[in-house]
C-alpha cells in the first residue's frame, strides 16, 4: 500500500515522502496516529500544502535562535557555591543552575536546552553550550566561584 508521510518516520522516511508500507501497518498504526495519509492526488496536495507551512516554520524558528545566539555570544555566567579544601564543591552546578542564572540576565532559556555531559562538581570556568535549535548551539562562559 502506498501512502504519504505527513511526519519524520524512523527507517520509514521524512514528511511528504510517498513510500510503499505493508497494509496492516498502514491500516493500523500509521492511519489511525494520523503520520501518513492515503496516497491519493487530492491528498499529495494537501499533504504539499502541509510541508510548505512546515518548511516556513521551521525557516522562522532557526532565524529566532540563530539572532538569540548571537545575543548570547558573549554571555558570562557566574554562579557562587559553597566548595571545600581542593575546589571541590559541596553538591554541583546542574543545567537547571545555569537556566536560572541565565533567567536572571533576562535570557529565557529551557534547562533541557543546556547541554551539560554531567554536573560541574569543581570551582572553575567552563564552555558550556546551549542548543538554541537543532541547527543553532551557541556557548556561554559559566564561572564557578566559592562563597565566601
Amino acid at each position: 500500500m502506498e501512502v504519504i508521510l505527513r511526519e519524520d518516520i524512523a527507517k520509514l522516511g521524512t514528511r511528504g515522502q510517498l513510500v510503499k508500507v505493508a497494509p496492516g501497518f498502514a491500516r493500523n498504526f500509521l492511519l489511525p496516529k494520523r503520520l501518513a495519509v492515503a496516497a491519493t492526488e487530492a491528498n499529495r496536495k494537501i499533504v504539499e500544502q502541509e510541508r510548505q507551512a512546515h518548511l516556513r516554520r521551521e525557516a522562522k524558528e532557526i532565524a529566532d535562535a540563530q539572532e538569540l545566539g548571537k545575543l548570547m555570544a558573549g554571555v558570562a555566567v557566574t554562579i557562587v557555591q559553597k566548595a571545600g579544601e581542593q575546589d571541590q564543591l559541596f553538591g554541583s552546578v546542574t543545567a537547571q543552575d545555569i537556566a536560572n542564572a541565565l533567567e536572571r540576565q533576562n535570557y529565557s532559556v529551557d534547562r533541557r536546552k543546556v547541554v551539560l555531559a554531567e554536573p560541574i562538581k569543581q570551582l572553575g570556568d567552563y564552555a558550556v553550550p546551549v542548543r538554541l535549535h537543532r541547527e543553532v548551539t551557541v556557548e556561554i562562559k559559566v564561572q564557578v566561584t566559592r562563597e565566601e
